[in-house]
């Protein structure tokens, strides 16, 4: 086995004993994740991506570990806009709150897969072809006035392209109430889970156009940049349940997050005249995104003070149609 071989074995077997320990500890419980669990369990994932730096300064560098912190960031911040849309989609598809866990497990393996290939794919093609470094500048240019020009996203999984072609290719259950994605009833059909999954993959398909760019302005090195976005969307399942009541507090942070896609587009745009340190990187993404988070949390409780309403209710106060959680039908 090779040096550089030692990083990827050493980083896959940490995430598949982290999954295992997600899916035996966390999956076999039927009940609906507890805000307060899924906040704990949050702190663990984030705890985790922060202090893997650690093992990146030890078999990088120290500039490796601030561009894996900087792509870190980056792409926990870009999660937030993931789980609006996780929200939209089980709402959409009538999802009960307690199945939306299994969904969102598998959605997440397969993000972590479709995104491998992604990253080595552009990769290689920086490599290989200098200009395509100017390509993912102005489509992160792109992204950042879409981003600040929309107010709300809108996401119809009725209407999803991916999820109108698995209707087309086998019938769909949508009376089916339990945890599994397909069924025999007496034909081979798909439930209304494994929508929700086609759903959230093909969205994540769109978000991984604008987060990888934006990554790989910051570094060119495949293992900073994979093991980034995997440590970033691994907690994304505990986040969801941690925010889901609480959403609405981060209505600013689209300003923020198209700042941040701005700043790393001119930076890739002009990366041959202008070099801009990691560490002013981070600066700028710490400050966007913690400034864009303060002032939307700020602006949420004047307004509400504003309207005689009172604070903001937890996740288990906010109606089960807020959540998506549809009537149980078993």
């Amino acid at each position: 086995m090779t040096a550089d071989a030692v990083p990827w074995l050493v980083f896959a077997v940490l995430v598949a004993v982290l999954l295992v320990v997600d899916l035996v500890v966390l999956g076999r419980r039927a009940e609906v994740m507890a805000p307060r669990t899924a906040l704990a369990w949050s702190v663990l994932w984030i705890g985790f991506g922060l202090s893997f730096s650690l093992a990146v300064w030890a078999w990088r560098g120290a500039a490796s570990a601030q561009e894996y912190l900087a792509a870190y960031l980056i792409e926990e911040s870009l999660s937030i806009d993931n789980l609006f849309v996780f929200m939209l989609v089980f709402g959409g598809l009538g999802i009960a709150l307690r199945y939306q866990r299994k969904v969102l497990f598998w959605g997440i393996l397969g993000a972590m897969v479709m995104r491998g290939a992604f990253i080595f794919g552009g990769v290689a093609a920086m490599e290989r072809f200098h200009w395509v470094m100017y390509v993912f500048g102005g489509l992160l240019l792109v992204a950042a006035v879409k981003m600040l020009r929309s107010q709300e996203i809108a996401i119809d999984p009725a209407g999803n392209p991916l999820v109108r072609l698995a209707r087309r290719i086998c019938p769909v259950d949508t009376g089916y109430r339990g945890d599994r994605f397909t069924v025999r009833h007496p034909a081979f059909m798909l439930t209304p889970l494994a929508l929700a999954l086609v759903a959230i993959e093909s969205a994540d398909v769109v978000f991984a156009i604008d987060s990888i760019p934006a990554v790989l302005a910051i570094s060119s090195d495949g293992f900073v940049v994979y093991t980034s976005n995997i440590c970033a969307i691994l907690g994304l399942r505990s986040l969801y349940f941690a925010l889901a009541g609480s959403l609405e507090r981060f209505r600013y942070l689209s300003a923020g997050l198209a700042a941040v896609l701005a700043f790393v587009a001119v930076k890739m745009l002009l990366g041959d005249v202008v070099h801009v340190p990691i560490y002013a990187s981070l600066a700028v993404i710490v400050t966007c995104v913690g400034g864009a988070v303060f002032y939307s949390m700020a602006r949420t409780r004047r307004d509400r003070a504003a309207a005689g309403k009172g604070p903001v209710m937890p996740p288990e106060a906010v109606p089960a149609t807020a959540l998506g959680d549809a009537v149980d039908a078993e």
